[in-house]
């Protein structure tokens, strides 16, 4: 979680090399917040909202339906608050607000209702329905049940303050400007630019000092009435990539399931990952995912990475887009940095120094490539990025040096235990991919990844009497970091090879047990997904975003890695907790939540910080179904191992719509854990 600003939750460390601040960003580009707080604020709580995502376009709002200008609530368009006010009242008075809900990932819909006369009784016989859009638009219709004709007027009162997000989200967005009339509508300037808010139909009225709009409405009895608001902002638009009208990179894949909650999870994450797409103005066939909404609207290299790479059964076209966007910010120069994927320093929890997500990328590239390239990547998309993977392959040879561990660059006295899992297996899949187009530094990669094995079997494994544990980092003097935390789960995470094999992990068969039992022991597994610190650890906080949340993200790490390892027990339980954390998120995760111990007719507690949509999360909701089919690719070999997990957790389940091979693929596993493939590739062979 990136925050903008200090806060009492934690935050990014400031900076690196070719990294914005921990400011939030839309596609790819600094939001910088106001003057620097003089002392930690809170951000403006996120979970209460209702936050609609079309990106460039955000609409936060509450349960109400109003926009009062308060804390985060308005329509945003690429980074900037475009309205920050839209109230209205029909007949003098705000309408009672009933219910308020998504109806996708860019729409939101809310209800409200009145009494038209103090004689009617309790009942009210005006019902107002407003239907709120990401892309900058609202449609507000009122229908009468009354016996009599109404005349009501209805006013709408408009303000913005054109104020940029990184302000926003500190309390210090400023004053709302002055309106002028505009056409039907009023229209905002600043020297940042000017926004319009054109209605229809036109108002009877326009008073551009109170920002206010005004239609006198006559109702017949049944009878409705509807206006339409249209938010745009000068040179705004054309860096959206829209999922539901365009053919975008994601397939349109679809569950069923003895158990009904499959479906929807999908359905939700499919959703949310095309809210969050981006593309770059200067190359726009190249797509990608924002980090998530609202503080992270841009490309955050790590993340993108790792969501693509969790989508890849929804096609191929994202992990393309994304490493070819992310070959252009490859650093050059010939210094040690040469090769290396910039990223901002993230912080790490209590117990160890911030963590660098450029060194996290640069070693997810070439496994992205090399596993999509085994799920059907074109041979010219892989031609194409290989020149960038044997870059980072050489960045990480020259920074592990004649040493064995890599360190950090921001912390280069911690050797931290999930970067060693990130490393050997970006070696091992790196240096099969060199292999496979005849590039040089394939023995030199397998030799390390070796040494890396011998070395650290003895240094990052903390014997005690439950039967050990790995070691969360190991200083340069040999201390070990020993508690248990989250990312022990990347040892299991060994990446994909040919022939639907998995590649070797730092672990022995006794030690990947025992990595599992902890996994799966209740002082990791809070009943709602993995938590990042274990429960009894000292500093454990079920808030901490790296010390006891839930983050769906490292659970399917952890799921996925549990299941190809055959521990189906330990992995069922992860992702059943997960799927009843989504009920009580509408099947639409945020990127984490409380790890507080699930009990009897409990919810999880939802984090005040939390992006939602999360690309990473999202993501991770379908690795963690498509992971019960066990599907391993081949594309080059035309082939597909299928590996289903034997104890089908969720009963019978199908998917249809997937892609292996650039071809639509459908399976399906029934209740004894027996999978079928019903449709694929031609030429695509099962193999055993």
């Amino acid at each position: 979680m990136v925050l903008p600003i200090s806060s009492p939750a934690g935050r990014e460390a400031r900076a690196t090399e070719g990294s914005a601040g921990p400011t939030p960003s839309i596609h790819g580009t600094r939001v910088p917040a106001a003057a620097e707080p003089r002392g930690p604020l809170e951000l403006p709580p996120a979970h209460t909202t209702l936050i609609c995502v079309a990106l460039p376009g955000l609409a936060i709002s509450t349960d109400r339906g109003q926009l009062t200008g308060q804390g985060l609530e308005g329509f945003y368009s690429g980074g900037r608050r475009t309205l920050s006010r839209c109230w209205l009242r029909v007949a003098g008075r705000d309408p009672l607000a009933v219910r308020a809900r998504m109806l996708s990932a860019d729409r939101a819909h809310f209800v409200a209702v009145l009494r038209s006369f103090a004689d009617t009784g309790p009942d009210p016989d005006l019902i107002v329905e407003r239907t709120r859009d990401a892309s900058g638009s609202e449609q507000i219709t009122l229908r009468s049940s009354s016996p009599r004709t109404l005349r009501l007027p209805v006013e709408v009162a408009l303000g913005t303050d054109l104020a940029e997000l990184g302000a926003v989200a500190s309390g210090r967005s400023g004053r709302e400007l002055p309106a002028s009339v505009h056409g039907s509508g009023l229209r905002w300037g600043a020297s940042s630019g000017h926004v319009t808010v054109t209605a229809e139909p036109p108002p009877q009225d326009a008073l551009a000092s109170a920002g206010l709009l005004r239609w006198d409405v006559e109702l017949p009895p049944g009878g409705s009435y509807t206006v339409g608001l249209t938010i745009r902002q000068a040179g705004a638009g054309g860096v959206r990539v829209p999922g539901r009208s365009w053919a975008g990179p994601l397939s349109a894949a679809a569950a069923t399931s003895d158990d009904p909650r499959a479906a929807a999870l999908l359905g939700g994450a499919i959703q949310d990952l095309e809210a969050l797409l981006l593309r770059d103005p200067a190359h726009p066939t190249d797509l990608y995912l924002a980090a998530g909404a609202p503080w992270r609207c841009g490309l955050a290299p790590a993340e993108a990475l790792a969501a693509a790479r969790m989508s890849l059964p929804l096609g191929t076209r994202l992990a393309a887009g994304t490493l070819r966007t992310l070959a252009r910010t490859q650093l050059g120069g010939g210094g040690a940095d040469t090769g290396k994927i910039p990223g901002p320093l993230r912080d790490a929890g209590p117990h160890l120094p911030p963590s660098c997500t450029g060194a996290e990328a640069t070693l997810l590239f070439p496994v992205l490539l090399a596993e999509a390239r085994r799920w059907g990547l074109p041979e010219r998309d892989v031609r194409e990025t290989l020149p960038a993977a044997e870059n980072c392959l050489r960045w990480l040879m020259t920074a592990v040096g004649d040493g064995t561990y890599l360190t950090d660059p921001g912390a280069a006295d911690f050797a931290r235990c999930e970067t060693q899992a990130h490393a050997h297996r970006a070696a091992l899949l790196g240096a099969d991919l060199l292999e496979t187009y005849g590039r040089p530094g394939a023995p030199g990669l397998r030799q390390w990844a070796q040494a890396l094995r011998s070395a650290f079997h003895d240094d990052f494994w903390v014997a005690d009497r439950g039967g050990g544990r790995p070691a969360a980092a190991r200083t340069a003097d040999g201390r070990q970091v020993q508690q248990l935390a989250s990312g022990g789960a990347y040892l299991l995470d060994t990446g994909l090879l040919g022939g639907g094999m998995f590649a070797r992990g730092l672990l022995d068969r006794t030690r990947t047990q025992q990595l599992a039992r902890l996994l799966g022991s209740p002082a990791m597994d809070a009943g709602w997904g993995l938590r990042t610190l274990g429960r009894g650890e000292e500093r454990y906080n079920p808030f901490g975003h790296r010390s006891g949340t839930v983050r769906v993200h490292e659970t399917a790490v952890a799921v996925h890695g549990l299941t190809v390892a055959g521990y189906e027990k330990e992995a069922s339980g992860l992702l059943l907790g997960v799927l009843a954390a989504a009920e009580a998120f509408d099947h639409r995760l945020p990127e984490m939540y409380a790890g507080e111990r699930r009990t009897a007719g409990a919810v999880p507690w939802p984090h005040p910080a939390a992006c939602r949509p999360a690309a990473a999360a999202s993501a991770a909701a379908v690795r963690l179904l498509v992971d019960l089919a066990g599907i391993r690719p081949d594309a080059p070999a035309g082939s597909v191992v299928l590996s289903p997990v034997r104890g089908a957790p969720l009963g019978a389940i199908g998917f249809t719509g997937l892609s292996v091979a650039d071809a639509p693929f459908s399976v399906r596993v029934s209740r004894l854990g027996v999978a079928m493939i019903e449709e694929a590739a031609d030429g695509l062979r099962l193999r055993t």
